[in-house]
């Protein structure tokens, strides 16, 4: 059994343990500043910086540092708009390109920016790349959400949503009010859980959803992969540099895409359970042990390892808009062709639909589709508001 400490490794200096690892993630957080717009964290050195009444703030793009002395000057902030789209994952962020592109005055509200794209280690064949992991994905994404493509945006998470004479009516956890005639639900899916002893106390002291970013962590030491679709393999196939043992550990027989399959069954490292069960993760202070079952016998199996990475699926992140329009069996979002849900002025995209598919390129076509039917919406309010007039 491998004794994993729960600190990062480092030297005693004086009277208390110098660790550069931390010393360098201090410094990198006392470099970045929160855009007084929108909320986003950004790096000091690279942001815009303006002074205003002797103090100096930082801005993530030109759009919002614009926004700030428009709205410094009238002295009110904007809170109604054409469109409001909920969630920055892929869909999220194509559909708030698109309406950037239609002219669309739209808000985007997202409590971060990549949704579960930022996990993943390796996509292969979205359109210009034969691969490119999530972050660098996300980073273009970002880039061109504040760059080329500028929306209004706030990083903030939405609490409630509720129909209103304009249309509807966004409530944030700051507990700020937003108001738009459509609004685009691009929530995406949250990350299951085992359930099982030990997941709770052992979260980021060995437990992990998805990938890491700090490998270092797993270093040579033995591993566990809990999960048997295309995420748990990738997962897999990125431990395999750098890792000891892997246990793969299914419920069911692997249900990826073959070629993953095939190259991560390559592996020499790699030690296959189709068909078991987590019941429990053990250790003291950190992850030491899985305990695995067979499916349907009561023999368990207990090896050692000093992490474990579960992925094993998401559900839908409905919960602000499940008491106006219709869902599946699975909780996920009924959408229409052109991303219309059942009620008129909200459309949906993304992996918190039912569209076939849950694919980061796939989400970017919906992204799209429904902002272009957004606008149609939205012009279509406004003709008969204009044929009302006439009569």
């Amino acid at each position: 059994m491998v004794e994993v400490s729960g600190d990062n490794p480092g030297f005693r200096s004086g009277t208390r343990m110098f660790n550069p690892k931390l010393e360098n993630e201090t410094k990198r957080e006392s470099a970045m500043k929160r855009d007084p717009v929108c909320n986003m964290e950004c790096d000091e050195s690279k942001a815009i910086a303006a002074e205003c009444d002797g103090i100096t703030y930082y801005f993530c793009s030109e759009g919002c540092r614009k926004k700030f002395f428009d709205e410094r000057a009238c002295k009110r902030q904007r809170i109604s708009y054409d469109l409001i789209i909920v969630g920055g994952g892929p869909a999220g962020l194509t559909a708030a390109t698109y309406a950037s592109t239609l002219k669309m005055e739209a808000l985007l509200i997202a409590k971060d920016l990549g949704g579960q794209a930022i996990d993943s280690t390796k996509i292969e064949n979205y359109m210009g790349f034969d691969f490119i992991t999530g972050p660098e994905l996300v980073e273009k994404f970002r880039m061109q959400l504040v760059g080329s493509r500028y929306i209004d945006h706030l990083m903030s998470t939405v609490e409630k949503i509720e129909p209103s004479e304009e249309g509807f009516q966004v409530i944030t956890a700051e507990l700020k009010k937003y108001s738009a005639k459509a609004l685009i639900v691009a929530t995406g899916m949250t990350r299951r859980k085992l359930g099982v002893p030990g997941e709770e106390e052992f979260q980021r002291r060995g437990v992990f959803y998805g990938n890491i970013q700090d490998l270092s962590f797993v270093q040579g030491k033995d591993v566990a992969v809990v999960g048997g679709g295309n995420s748990a393999l990738q997962i897999a196939e990125s431990l395999d540099s750098v890792a000891g043992n892997i246990h793969l550990v299914s419920n069911a027989k692997l249900i990826a895409d073959p070629v993953i399959i095939e190259r991560v069954r390559n592996s020499r490292k790699l030690r296959t359970y189709e068909d078991h069960v987590v019941s429990a993760i053990t250790g003291k202070g950190s992850v030491e042990q899985i305990i695995l079952r067979k499916r349907a016998e009561e023999q368990t199996i207990t090896i050692p390892v000093s992490g474990v990475f579960i992925a094993i699926g998401l559900h839908p992140n409905t919960a602000t808009v499940s008491h106006m329009i219709e869902l599946n069996e699975k909780g996920e979002i009924v959408v229409q062709s052109d991303c219309s849900t059942s009620l008129p002025g909200i459309f949906a995209a993304g992996d918190v639909t039912d569209s076939y598919g849950k694919r980061i390129i796939i989400a970017c076509g919906e992204g799209a589709k429904a902002a272009m039917a957004a606008r149609q919406y939205v012009l279509s309010l406004r003709k008969e508001k204009e044929m009302t007039a006439e009569r």
